[in-house]
């Protein structure tokens, strides 16, 4: 017996061609999912709040004797630079806090948010003032790097 003849009658040979045609579309469409998937690029990395991992991805951007400038600044006030990140997310928590309590406090709120801004005007002096000492020294090139980071943005002068 051969499976012509187990196969039903009712199918006629027209219908078996559709259904192999379908049957290979199929295929053909999974094997591409699976080649994309495979050759696509990876996913972009999450955002690092730490600004230690922030300056080490712009440090890999610029030439190599500029980066060094700018690690050894960062370097040279790291522990300042590490204590006015933990005010800034400290008062950040500050306010998630009272946003979080039962009885909604807007003066408790408002002092939170004054003190964030404080803590965060601190950070940012402390983290460009290495940047402006670190830019001082950088060639032309590196200036022209930090000018006009991410390295993937086009330059609003252009």
């Amino acid at each position: 017996m051969t499976i012509a003849q187990l196969a039903p009658s009712s199918i006629s040979r027209g219908s078996t061609r559709w259904l192999l045609l379908g049957s290979l579309a199929l295929n053909l469409f999974f094997v591409g999912v699976a080649l994309a998937m495979a050759i696509r690029g990876p996913e972009p990395s999450a955002w690092d709040r730490d600004v230690f991992v922030r300056v080490e991805r712009l440090a890999a951007t610029l030439p190599p004797a500029d980066a060094a400038l700018l690690r050894g600044g960062v370097n040279a006030d790291r522990s300042a630079i590490e204590e006015t990140q933990r005010q800034y997310r400290a008062a950040q928590s500050a306010i998630r806090a009272v946003l979080r309590q039962e009885t909604f406090d807007v003066t408790a709120m408002r002092a939170a948010m004054v003190k964030a801004r404080a803590a965060r005007l601190n950070f940012d002096q402390n983290l460009q003032g290495v940047f402006a000492d670190a830019a001082a020294k950088m060639s032309p090139a590196g200036r022209h790097a930090l000018a006009d980071w991410p390295p993937n943005r086009k330059s609003a002068s252009k």
